[in-house]
This record gives structure tokens, sequence and C-alpha cells, in this order.
């Protein structure tokens, strides 16, 4: 039986997250909709490389399934693109091995937090980016950022629903910059909590508005409570960007 691994993107604004949900529309619920027709009726169970947030996107998230259907990969994007709601689409498809799973056998992902740096609202980006009215002094972003990177129980960064008890992640590299009126925030690590990077985001700008001294991420990571940090940042700004495994490439290029 052939297992398919997808690279989808979606715009999160009409879901209510990305995994399945009695009676609200989910990006999962949709795929396995699709999925189920082209299979004649069968149901057919999506995995994908975690989940997403009501209102977060994604740009580069990853999924597979398997299937009794011989069908070459770029059938496979055709049809799926044909049938999914214009708020999803696949980017590529291929067969891969029998055992792979897109959440288990990540090694890593990117995520992208985009703020509009503006006193004036842009409806054509009240979804896809958090307006911040406020200056922000950069060095002071900065500074805190590298108290971060590396090896830390991330228990202060987490929402306190988070399920998995152990809260030891890598950040391997955190930076930002601007483009075309909007802050872009860039996190790489092996791995992410639930609501990590939007608290990592709201912590960030506590200390480039000077709520937070620059100096004080060690003591936050220390302190292993999630009440001292920052405020969770909005989710309709957050992107899933890429997703990693073993044999690609890991870097990337500070572009939109």
């Amino acid at each position: 039986m052939p297992r398919i691994k997808c690279t989808i993107s979606y715009d999160g604004t009409g879901f209510s997250g990305y995994q399945v949900q009695p009676a609200k529309r989910t990006v999962q619920g949709e795929l396995e909709k699709v999925l189920e027709k082209l299979n004649k009726g069968t149901s057919i169970r999506v995995s994908a490389s975690g989940r997403t947030d009501a209102g977060v996107h994604a740009r580069g998230q990853v999924i597979h399934f398997d299937t009794t259907l011989e069908i070459e990969p770029a059938r496979w994007q055709i049809a799926l693109n044909s049938l999914l709601p214009d708020d999803i689409a696949v980017s590529s498809v291929e067969i891969t091995r029998p055992d792979f799973h897109a959440r288990f056998d990540a090694v890593g992902k990117e995520y992208r937090y985009f703020l509009l740096l503006s006193k004036h609202r842009d409806p054509f980006q009240r979804n896809y980016a958090y307006q911040f009215q406020y200056e922000l002094d950069p060095d002071a972003m900065r500074e805190a950022s590298k108290q971060l990177i590396g090896t830390h129980d991330f228990t202060s960064f987490c929402s306190a629903k988070t399920e998995v008890e152990d809260k030891v992640r890598t950040l391997k590299e955190i930076d930002f910059y601007e483009e075309k009126g909007l802050l872009v925030f860039r996190f790489v690590g092996d791995g992410f909590l639930y609501n990590m990077v939007r608290i990592l985001v709201g912590t960030l700008l506590e200390v480039g508005t000077g709520k937070r001294a620059a100096d004080s991420m060690l003591q936050l990571l220390g302190g292993l409570d999630r009440t001292q940090a920052g405020k969770t940042a909005p989710g309709h700004g957050l992107y899933l960007w890429k997703v990693f495994y073993d044999g690609e490439d890991h870097q990337f290029e500070n572009k939109l």
C-alpha cells in the first residue's frame, strides 16, 4: 500500500485549527473529505507534522496518508488541488517509504511570525499579520534572543494546557527583519511546544518596548513559570513555514 507524503499550504483564517473537531471546519477534515471521495468512499486518515491553532497559517505543513490507489505524484497533486477548497493547496507530492511519519520523522521546524508595524489599520493584512503600533528596540530584542538560543526547558514559554511532560527543546535560530512594512520573526528549532512561538514573540515585544529587561530571559527560563513570560501573540500572525527531515538542507534565506 503506497504511503503518500505531501507538502501543503493553507490560509488558517477560515479554520478552527488543523486537527479534526466535531462540527467545526478544520484543515484535516477538508483533506480527509477529499481523500474519501478519491478513494470511492473509503475513509483515509491523514497524519501531519503537527497541529496548528485556529487562525494560524501554513506554508510548508507536511502530511502523509496510506492509500490503495496507484497514482503518480503529479496526478495526485492535480487531483487533490482540483477538489480541495481554495484556502488549501498541495505544493508537492511524493511516494515515500512505508514507515515514513510526518510527525515522528521530523527533525526540526521553522516558524515565522508577521507584524504590521503601523499605527493605522490595513484591512488587507488583518488576517495575516498582527498590527503593532509601538516603536521597538531591535538591539534589545536581539540581546534577549541570544539568551533563548540553545537547549532549554521552555516551560515558561508554553501554554499551561501543554500535554507533553518533556518541555526541553533546542532553539537553533531566532532572527527578524523588516520587509514591506512588516517585521518578520523567524524561529528554527528541533521542535516547538503548544503556543511556544506566540509566547516567545509576545515576550520579545515586551523587551522591544522596554517593558522587560533584555537580560531577563535566562531567569525566565529557569523559573519554569508560564505566568512570568509575556502575553501570547495572536494566532493570525503565525505561519508554519517549513518542516525538516533527515537528508534535507536546513539552511534558509530570510525572504518572504
